[in-house]
Order: structure tokens, then C-alpha cells, then sequence
């Protein structure tokens, strides 16, 4: 919204992360989001974000974003530049990232923790609806932060037995 922030979380997703640990440049994100698990604890806005004037969810039901590219900033801070699909249009967005670390859990697998930010211009995915409000602008900003937070668990492969 135009005078506040409002936050949201989509509820259900699914992707493939390919983290190369020695070479984190070779890494790759596959990921693909139920458009209707949007989620902003206010049942009216999300019924209105899945609708036709924002995510069709019932025609566009996922948002994907793949990656093409990831550059290396430092230890701890990369780029990952890849396309977000929304409602059926793809646009290249980046993603500024930073690793959180490693760690191994007492169960035996490792895990890797992420955090990645970026911002888009809503309407570049031909999201536009709009309402005028009576003091004086519109209701939607059309600047949208995307903020991530992932940890990632390494799948074990199991090996063929001769």
C-alpha cells in the first residue's frame, strides 16, 4: 500500500537449488510458487491478489523463477540473475544474496543457509490495477520488495549397487 507496508508470504512452493560449495558460481535455482498461497493475514486483500486483477491465480496458477546466471560478490555475498514468470510474463530480475553459513545437523545431513532481496516494478509484469484514494493517490504502490529467506538441506544420492 501507498502509506504502509504490507507483508506477505506465499504459503506453498516447490524448486531445486544446485549449490556447487567449491564453485558457487556453477549454482542454479529452480523454483515454482502456488500462486493462490498467497498469504497477508487479511482475507479480502488475498482474495483480491489471487483474482484476475493481480495474480489470475485460476489461469497463471505458479510464479517461477529460474535461474540463468550467479556472480560472485565476496565470501558471503553473491548475485543471482535469472527470470521471474508472472501471470505469463518473464522478465530478468536480480537477486542480491548472501550466504548465512553451514551447518550439520545431528540427524547427519548438512544444511545452507541463504537470504536473498531484490525489488520490482509491478507493473513490468502487467500488473496494474490501481484505486485512487480520496486524500490523494493510489491505493498500490507499484514498487514490490522481495525478500527471501531459505535454508537448504543437501538430498543425499543414493548409489547403484552392482
Amino acid at each position: 500500500m501507498m502509506i504502509s507496508n504490507v507483508r506477505g508470504r506465499f504459503e506453498a512452493f516447490t524448486g531445486t537449488v544446485e549449490f556447487d560449495q567449491q564453485n558457487p558460481a556453477n549454482s542454479s535455482v529452480d523454483v515454482q510458487i502456488e500462486a493462490a498461497s498467497i498469504n497477508t493475514r487479511e482475507s479480502q486483500r488475498d482474495n483480491h491478489l489471487r483474482s484476475a486483477d493481480f495474480f489470475d491465480a485460476e489461469n497463471s496458477p505458479y510464479l517461477t523463477f529460474k535461474s540463468k546466471k550467479v556472480e560472485i560478490v565476496d565470501d558471503e555475498h553473491g548475485r543471482i540473475i535469472g527470470d521471474l514468470t508472472i501471470r505469463g510474463v518473464t522478465k530478468e530480475v536480480v537477486l542480491d544474496t548472501e550466504f548465512n553459513g553451514m551447518s550439520q545437523s545431528p540427524w547427519g545431513f548438512s544444511s545452507a543457509g541463504f537470504s536473498a532481496s531484490t525489488k520490482i516494478n509491478r507493473k513490468d509484469w502487467d500488473l496494474t490495477w490501481n484505486m485512487a484514494l480520496e486524500t490523494g493517490g493510489v491505493l498500490v504502490s507499484d514498487e514490490i520488495k522481495i525478500n527471501i529467506d531459505l535454508e537448504i538441506i543437501e538430498e543425499k544420492v543414493a548409489e547403484a549397487v552392482a
